[in-house]
Parts: C-alpha cells; structure tokens; sequence
C-alpha cells in the first residue's frame, strides 16, 4: 500500500499528463519530481523511483527538446549525470496543476 506522499506525487503525475496531454507517465514523473524537490538529477530520480537510468536519460532527452518542459543544466561526460529544472513551460504546467 502507498503511504500519503507517495500517493500524493502519483496523483500529481497523473494531473500533469492530463493538463499537457502529451507527458508520457515518465515524463510528468520526472517533472512532478523537480516540482516537490524530489530529484533534479537523472541518476537521483532513477535510483528513487527504480526506473532504468538510461530510460530517464532518454525521456529527459525529450523534455529538453523545443516545446518540452526542462531545461538541461550539466551533463557529466563520464557517468551521463544529467542535471536538469523547470523551463518556463514547465513553470506555467506546474502552477496550472497545482492551482
């Protein structure tokens, strides 16, 4: 069973695919993270949320993309550590859901 806060950011996650219609659930995971100061960082969100590193690598690939929702801060060249926050997009998604 969730506790209260895991139930919470899946609750969240779930509002934010609903308000942009185009979040993959591991996209809207990745920007539901950055919004409750979960995780900012590629391997901090995939060792969190046991997801694979390199699937969060892509996803936040295509967040990062034109029209996305981050902005990719640092990428360490040796171990793909992708540091990444909100976009302006992303900003006005999260204040839409969180009303």
């Amino acid at each position: 069973m969730m506790d209260e806060s895991e139930a919470e950011y899946m609750a969240f996650v779930d509002a934010l695919m609903a308000a942009s219609g185009n979040l993959s659930a591991l996209g809207a995971g990745i920007v539901a993270g950055l919004a409750l100061d979960i995780a900012s960082d590629s391997r901090t969100f995939a060792r969190l949320l046991g997801v694979a590193h390199a699937l969060v690598l892509r996803e936040i690939s295509v967040l990062g993309q034109d029209h996305g929702y981050v902005r990719i801060r640092q990428r360490d060249p040796r171990t793909q550590r992708t540091r990444y926050e909100l976009n302006a997009a992303g900003q006005r998604l999260v204040r839409e859901v969180q009303g």
